[in-house]
């Protein structure tokens, strides 16, 4: 059966809208007074993988700090699960979002037992200690990502690919709803690329990505936005969304695209872009 469209057309009644996880209504985004975001609308089906892609200044880490709220809209409405994120509390935001960043901080001299534990302080009353079944998703979390062995070690000594995979343990142990993560891999090698995304898509919840490599998106992705100064210039599925004319318009690259066998279960064929060199020169 084929993947089911991530962006659609806006349902009406209320059991149609119980389908979403996420719904962003005519988002603006004004910053010192330099319009980032312009109405931007799009509906994300709850369990699914979307992919957000863009030339660098498109947009993508403006769009991704409004739906984790580092950002303020000017104007327009999220939803998450059928409530505007504003009317959440700052605890109960993060009992439903968690978010993986490009840029990974160190956490002074926490162990990365430590920085996974972190995830579960959503769900934890003020100065509530850490109990069994605690423990037991903390180290479950970190066996999921194979770092087991690393668990005593400094979160600072760790690689990049480790550190990523340990904030993604992180993300394990604090079970949200909705994942958003901003370009997480991309000082990463090929091998940590893969992994990092194939260990999202493996938690099977919402997850809203942003990414450098298409093809990896194409892979990963049900659906993808496509940004461009600030604005929504294509939504669809991968099949749907990337060709030729949209690498040329959109990256102001010359490619061919092509389908390609997919490794997932829920899709046939994936698209497969080789780009051209030596034509600007």
């Amino acid at each position: 059966m084929s993947a089911q469209p991530l962006v659609r057309v806006r349902m009406q009644s209320a059991c149609q809208h119980s389908k979403f996880a996420l719904q962003v209504s005519n988002l603006d985004l004004v910053l010192d007074k330099h319009q980032i975001l312009h109405n931007i609308s799009f509906d994300v089906a709850e369990g699914q993988f979307i992919g957000l892609l863009g030339p660098n200044g498109a947009g993508k880490s403006s769009l991704l700090r409004c739906l984790y709220r580092f950002f303020t809209l000017s104007s327009g409405q999220i939803t998450l699960f059928n409530k505007t994120i504003s009317s959440f509390s700052h605890n109960e935001y993060a009992q439903q979002v968690a978010v993986v960043l490009q840029e990974m901080p160190e956490h002074f001299n926490l162990s990365l037992y430590d920085v996974v534990a972190m995830g579960i302080t959503p769900h934890k009353s003020l100065f509530s200690p850490l109990n069994k079944a605690d423990h037991e998703l903390i180290a479950k979390s970190i066996e999921q990502v194979g770092l087991t062995h690393k668990i005593n070690e400094s979160f600072a000594h760790l690689s990049g690919g480790e550190k990523q995979r340990a904030l993604i343990a992180k993300a394990m142990a604090q079970k949200p709803r909705l994942l958003i993560m901003d370009e997480p891999t991309s000082h990463l090698d090929v091998k940590y690329q893969i992994q990092i995304m194939e260990l999202a898509k493996a938690m099977g919840i919402t997850v809203v990505a942003s990414f450098h490599d298409l093809n990896l998106a194409a892979a990963m992705s049900d659906s993808l936005l496509v940004l461009q100064q600030g604005e929504l210039y294509k939504s669809g599925t991968p099949t749907d969304v990337l060709d030729a004319q949209l690498l040329s318009d959109v990256f102001d690259v010359c490619a061919e695209v092509t389908q390609v066998p997919c490794p997932y279960r829920d899709k046939t064929h994936i698209p497969h872009i080789r780009y051209h060199f030596g034509y600007q020169l």
